[in-house]
């Protein structure tokens, strides 16, 4: 079962823009999580990581590849892990996709979904945003006990960060 609302955290966060300049963003988590997502904002913050965009998934009907497709920052999205019917960590506010078009979910085979953001499997590739493996965000997310995607076998989703690691 999802997240009830009653367990769910409304943050208001500043984060550093892609234009250099400071921006409010929003991000509804799981109540038990809302203190090491502020804790990790903060640090990210502190070390001026970019982050594109943090709206709320509402702005985008709900559609996790809308949202994607616009370069957003999202936690909570009451939704199944795609291509099955198992709940995500995101419908129980345990997973944060991050800067999603320079951090891409790519398939074995090397593709992702959205075009426009296919030079990003290219983890080589020196862009801003971009996540790095051992980098300051992983190491963020880590100290809180969080897993990064881009650790997986076989498809990679470099922007997932979760509780559990799935």
């Amino acid at each position: 079962m999802p997240a009830p609302l009653s367990g769910l955290r409304l943050l208001r966060m500043t984060y550093w823009g892609f234009d250099r300049e400071a921006h409010t963003g929003l991000l509804v988590v799981n109540a038990k999580a809302a203190r090491d997502v502020v804790e990790v904002f903060r640090t990210l913050y502190r070390k001026r990581f970019p982050i594109r965009k943090m709206r709320l998934v509402d702005e985008y009907g709900g559609s996790d590849f809308r949202s994607v497709d616009d370069d957003n920052t999202s936690a909570f999205n009451c939704r199944t892990v795609a291509g099955s019917s198992q709940m995500s960590m995101h419908a129980y506010g345990l997973a944060i996709d991050l800067n999603p078009c320079e951090n891409p979910y790519v398939e074995a085979d090397g593709s992702v979904a959205h075009q426009h953001c296919q030079r990003y499997a290219d983890r080589d590739l020196n862009a801003k945003g971009m996540v790095r493996d051992g980098g300051k965000v992983v190491r963020a997310f880590a100290r809180v006990g969080w897993e990064w995607g881009g650790h997986w076998s076989g498809n990679a989703d470099y922007q997932h960060f979760s509780a559990n690691g799935r």
